[in-house]
């Protein structure tokens, strides 16, 4: 996914100058069928290679910097690395993308979207996925999710719409489910990157009926970048044409158009939680 993401950019990058492919493989001094594998995401780039590209191109040095993040898998020094052999690869390549976009926008029907759930909640989601072969593997997803918590939910704005199914769903138990709201209410009513909005039964028919989980996520100083996310048993699909996103982020303007305030969403949470 990642490397399709990279290279649809390169190619609406590459015919916004003018250059054919021919030209783009002069750049890299290559023939141009390697171009054409790297702009399908047949095959990867090297750093080099795209900072090459990008820079012939003229891709604001912002830009450049979201789509070489995008392109690496990080090193031994990024926090996922512990946790790969826990995680499926697609899993991984939202991971990398995410940690490069500076907006998420997730709408959840029926769960604590990952970024907001505690770690006993985690667990018991853990405990229910059949993925897992061993405790250990659901010891590191869990440790995996919190240490994702920590990385993302600083310096990115969220924006959160969330079913309120999800607040009766009862995961865990009734503690787990009292300590999960309680901390919904907290982050609700904490730092101005973070929006959570709760969809009410009430709401009837809205933009998300009949779909499931979908994230959506932006990148900084990127407006032609995006992806979203669907979620799926079998790792999920991923849709990144500019017309895919453009549909979905106004999917979402519709369910937030359908949700409570953050205000209202805020004193429901404390409500329940107490």
């Amino acid at each position: 996914m990642r490397r399709r993401l990279v290279g649809s950019a390169l190619r609406r990058y590459r015919e916004n100058v003018g250059y054919a492919l021919e030209d783009a493989a002069r750049v890299l001094e290559c023939d141009r069928s390697k171009i054409s594998r790297i702009e399908t995401g047949q095959r990867g780039i090297r750093p080099k290679e795209l900072r090459e590209l990008l820079a012939e191109y003229g891709v604001p040095v912002s830009e450049q910097l979201a789509l070489l993040t995008i392109a690496s898998r990080g090193g031994q020094h990024s926090w996922w690395h512990p946790y790969a052999a826990a995680l499926s690869d697609a899993y991984l390549d939202y991971v990398i993308m995410e940690s490069a976009a500076s907006e998420i926008m997730t709408y959840e029907a029926q769960l604590i979207p990952d970024l907001l759930q505690t770690d006993e909640y985690a667990r018991a989601i853990a405990a229910a996925e059949p993925g897992y072969e061993t405790g250990q593997q659901r010891e590191d997803a869990v440790a995996a999710k919190a240490m994702r918590r920590q990385a993302v939910l600083t310096g990115r704005r969220l924006s959160v719409v969330l079913g309120e199914g999800a607040l009766y769903q009862a995961v865990g138990g009734a503690d787990v489910m009292a300590r999960q709201l309680t901390q919904l209410a907290r982050l609700a009513g904490g730092p101005a990157a973070i929006t959570l909005q709760v969809l009410p039964f009430s709401a009837g028919a809205h933009g998300g009926a009949g779909r499931g989980s979908l994230a959506i996520l932006r990148f900084p100083d990127a407006p032609s970048l995006g992806v979203v996310y669907l979620d799926a048993l079998s790792g999920g699909i991923y849709l990144e044409s500019q017309a895919d996103v453009a549909r979905y982020i106004r999917a979402f303007a519709l369910l937030r158009a359908s949700a409570l305030s953050p205000a209202d969403s805020t004193r429901l949470l404390a409500r329940l939680a107490g």
